[in-house]
């Protein structure tokens, strides 16, 4: 409990620190949100969006999963992506995986994990996809970092498949999908691929509007 108590004191100094900067920064932050990116990120504790990009609270909206995985069942990632994209209008969605991903290591594992094995599945299938360039990794950890990036360039093409994404390309010509990896012990992000309306997609995977 001794913790918890920590989290609550240490929101008060953080309150304060900005009121004593501008009295008003709640008030001024509480009336609207207009966010520029959707941010499609892994649940690991250490990859805090807002910190590692220095974002100010209300310039990302996020959503969070294991492996940052873009799932066409998730009903909840697809009511943020649906509410970002068309009442938000963000004009950037950013999916960002992020090296040595306990999620991605469990993929290339054949034990399983429980409830889990379930989700991470779906990376299973992107291994499959590039199973020569994976497994001609040097070692276990290349094969993992090399999965991470595939990973994250499937999800940006599962996002670009979306109703929702192409239906705003359409009325809008935005956004912009970029895939980006993490570098845990370097602390830098790297751009994998950018996707936008004028990208060709496999005329199986496209609506018309």
């Amino acid at each position: 409990m001794d913790r918890i108590k920590h989290l609550l004191l240490e929101n008060k100094a953080w309150a304060q620190s900005h009121l004593d900067l501008n009295p008003n920064y709640f008030k001024d932050m509480a009336r609207d949100q207009n966010p520029e990116y959707l941010w499609i990120g892994c649940s690991d504790s250490r990859v805090p969006e807002s910190e590692i990009t220095n974002s100010r609270p209300g310039e990302i909206f996020v959503h969070r999963n294991i492996a940052n995985l873009v799932v066409h069942t998730d009903t909840n990632f697809l009511s943020v992506l649906s509410y970002a994209v068309h009442s938000l209008k963000v004009p950037h969605v950013i999916v960002c995986g992020h090296y040595n991903c306990g999620g991605v290591r469990a993929a290339l594992a054949q034990n399983s994990f429980g409830l889990i094995d379930n989700w991470v599945r779906n990376i299973k299938d992107t291994y499959f996809t590039h199973k020569f360039e994976i497994d001609g990794a040097k070692s276990e950890n290349e094969r993992v970092n090399k999965l991470v990036e595939f990973n994250v360039m499937e999800q940006v093409k599962n996002l670009a498949h979306t109703s929702i994404i192409q239906r705003a390309w359409h009325e809008r010509q935005a956004p912009h999908i970029h895939g980006w990896v993490y570098d845990l012990n370097q602390g830098l992000l790297k751009e994998l691929v950018t996707m936008g309306p004028e990208s060709k997609l496999d005329s199986v995977y496209k609506y018309d509007f």
